[in-house]
């Protein structure tokens, strides 16, 4: 998978998984990496399918509406994938924090419903419920979740319905409301830097 890997400067700290949202590449969230901790390693990927154009880390059938097959599939070549930049670039694949913004969210919410132990953490930012009516796999990760009490394409129901599973699973969730839209805000990206300092 296309991506960077920058050298932290604390190798006891997490590494920061970076996924961008559809359209993004994989220098989207750099930026936001140096906001939540710059003394971590950082590994950024760019998705790899293509939706007129744009990339994401997997297909949808419409808006709001996921390509299942391709949802576990896409999964699962990312899990793959952590599994083996752990070894390229020695870091702690135990140790890995997710960082990731709507599509980007959606497949780390789905690392956490298809592998235990896939994630340390993860701050979510608006994601969806990556899929329904199966186990979540126990988990005693940290998760953030960032949310818009306006948001088109993700209802507060289904933030409200992603932290209930992942609580159920034994996650510890915190969700934090804007009162905006589907957009990632300063404000948000502060709140999660918060969530991480008071985690990690």
């Amino acid at each position: 998978m296309k991506h960077i890997f920058k050298k932290g400067t604390d190798e006891t700290k997490p590494t920061l998984l970076l996924l961008h949202g559809t359209g993004g590449t994989e220098q989207d969230l750099l930026p936001v990496a140096d906001m939540i901790d710059s003394s971590c390693s950082v590994l950024s990927v760019r998705g790899n399918v293509l939706e007129n154009g744009m990339p994401r880390f997997f297909r949808r059938l419409q808006e709001g509406i996921f390509d299942i097959e391709d949802l576990i599939e896409r999964t699962t070549e990312l899990h793959q994938f952590l599994d083996e930049a752990a070894e390229t670039y020695s870091f702690d694949r135990h140790n890995i924090v997710a960082v990731g913004y709507s599509n980007g969210a959606n497949i780390a919410g789905s690392l956490l419903f298809h592998y235990e132990n896939s994630l340390k953490g993860a701050a979510l930012l608006h994601p969806m419920v990556p899929r329904r009516g199966v186990e979540v796999p126990k988990t005693d990760a940290s998760i953030f979740i960032g949310a818009g009490t306006n948001d088109p394409i993700c209802p507060a129901s289904e933030t409200e319905e992603l932290s209930a599973l992942l609580e159920k699973a034994g996650a510890d969730v915190q969700v934090h409301w804007e009162s905006f839209g589907h957009q990632l805000t300063r404000t948000e990206i502060e709140a999660a830097e918060k969530w991480y300092w008071s985690k990690f």
